[in-house]
């Protein structure tokens, strides 16, 4: 006695379907392609803003000590 399946074979159409996207979904894929890069150009220019500020701090505190020092110097003379 052959035994029978009980699992539903796929229709041809049904197959077809499933590999082709659907206009709405290439369209999201599209938009999520695009709000990638518009988010890795935004993270590119806080990196670059970032890098800007710790420059600034270190040349502030550069300063801060070199006025330090000269005042060390006034009060040693």
């Amino acid at each position: 006695m052959t035994e029978r399946s009980s699992a539903r074979p796929k229709r041809a159409d049904d197959s077809k379907a499933s590999r082709k996207p659907s206009a709405a979904r290439a369209s999201a894929v599209g938009a999520s392609a695009a709000e990638t890069a518009r988010l890795k150009a935004d993270l590119a220019a806080a990196q670059k803003r970032i890098a800007e500020l710790e420059q600034r701090q270190t040349d502030i505190v550069n300063r801060i000590d070199w006025v330090i020092d000269s005042l060390h110097n006034l009060t040693d003379e």
